[in-house]
């Protein structure tokens, strides 16, 4: 063998062990590109697909800071008749949809925190439900109160003036084809008892606007709802004997009819009017309407505990009826609202002429107007300015009260 043939073989012998070993390495593969964040339009902006599922989530929310002030009667810790208070609240929607085969699986929570000068108030579950089809089961504003098919209740302002305006846990079954739609709800009224608040109501929208009438059974009217109304007022009621009179007839149910209507683009382009009304046939908690303000609760002083100040507490109103206009001119916004109504007979106690503590049943007229500008001053970041008018007339020995509030916002949505 010679010194050629001996190279020769030798890098043939290199060439079959390194093509052996290559055939052993491990090969890494390239990793698949993965679309962290989809984009879901099905439900319209702001969604997008969970990874790794067919859900679509949208978050979205809040931050605003804003001034309150409430005029006479209340009252700041200096004795000035006036309060002002700064506030800063936070909110986070978390809405949460998919397709199924029995429709549109939806799951919607709502968090929010408010600190008023400095008192933290925490954070609190504003709303939390589950939508399947045309079935909702949750906690949410009660179906009196709440919009459906694209029309809210309420006047265009921010004070919007909503009559019988809380929260409940409730069921609802909504029908809906074209712009129609038909909600009977059920809502548990607090009371312990088995028998719910039943509710009817009827929506149609189109591009002109739309309209609504809502009905309402309450069970009961009892301490437990009154309790509910009055809050941490109710114990200080019950001393003074305030309580709509019908409550001692014996018939605590109580029935009420709501209606409204909302037509856009009348007047001029982009511009939005709404008339509303409501009238309860008996005493309920879905006929009362916020009193006077107080900056920090929005609930007035009662300075004299043997004469409540007319609407130091929610207002039971027998019927109301008021309307609101508002107007966009690009960036800028303008709107008004006024609404009109009687209560139902109060019971005031009084002083009689020989110093006696005596009732008096008195039926009282309430009005409130509201206007406010607005102002886009970049995307998403918005200001508005409000002044709310009330007044409440309950004549004879109790006379009338009325109140100017208002504040300053600035908002941040995202």
């Amino acid at each position: 063998m010679n010194i050629k043939s001996l190279l020769l073989g030798s890098a043939a012998a290199l060439v079959a062990v390194s093509g052996a070993r290559a055939a052993d390495a491990i090969v890494a593969v390239e990793p698949e590109p993965v679309d962290y964040v989809r984009v879901c339009d099905v439900y319209g902006k702001g969604f997008y697909y969970i990874p790794g599922t067919e859900t679509c989530l949208s978050v979205g929310g809040y931050v605003r800071f804003q001034v309150n002030v409430a005029g006479d009667p209340a009252v700041n810790l200096e004795g000035d008749d006036y309060q002002l208070a700064t506030r800063v609240r936070a909110r986070l929607n978390f809405d949460a949809r998919e397709e199924t085969e029995l429709g549109t699986l939806r799951g919607f929570a709502r968090l929010q925190a408010t600190n008023t000068s400095g008192a933290s108030n925490g954070v609190a579950i504003d709303q939390a439900y589950i939508q399947l089809g045309g079935l909702l089961m949750g906690y949410r504003d009660t179906l009196w109160s709440s919009g459906i098919g694209g029309i809210e209740d309420g006047l265009l302002t921010d004070t919007d003036l909503v009559v019988g305006d809380f929260n409940t846990n409730q069921v609802s079954y909504t029908f809906a084809a074209g712009g129609f739609s038909a909600t009977i709800g059920l809502e548990d009224d607090g009371t312990g008892d088995v028998v719910p608040d039943i509710h009817g109501k009827l929506v149609y929208s189109g591009a002109w606007g739309g309209a609504y009438l809502s009905a309402v059974y309450d069970e009961t009217f009892n301490r437990e709802d009154l309790q509910s109304i009055f809050g941490s007022n109710f114990n200080f009621l019950t001393l003074t004997g305030f309580f709509p009179t019908l409550l001692e007839d014996g018939n605590n149910d109580a029935f009420a009819l709501k209606g409204g209507v909302l037509l856009k683009d009348l007047i001029a382009a982009d511009s939005q009017l709404k008339i509303e009304g409501h009238y309860a046939f008996d005493p309920t908690v879905y006929a009362t309407i916020d009193g006077l303000a107080k900056v920090n609760t929005f609930s007035a002083n009662n300075p004299n505990i043997l004469n409540p100040t007319p609407g130091s507490v929610p207002i039971v109103l027998e019927w109301a009826a008021g309307a609101g206009y508002a107007q966009a001119f690009g960036k800028l916004g303008l709107a008004v609202s006024g609404q009109y109504g009687e209560t139902f007979d109060t019971r005031f106690l009084t002083l009689a002429p020989n110093g006696r503590v005596v009732p008096v049943d008195l039926s009282g007229e309430y009005y409130a107007l509201v206007g406010n500008v607005g102002y886009q001053i970049t995307n998403n970041f918005a200001t508005l300015a409000e002044v709310s008018y009330r007044n409440v007339d309950f004549g004879g020995p109790i006379g009338d009260t009325d109140q100017v509030s208002g504040f300053l916002r600035f908002q941040r949505d995202f």
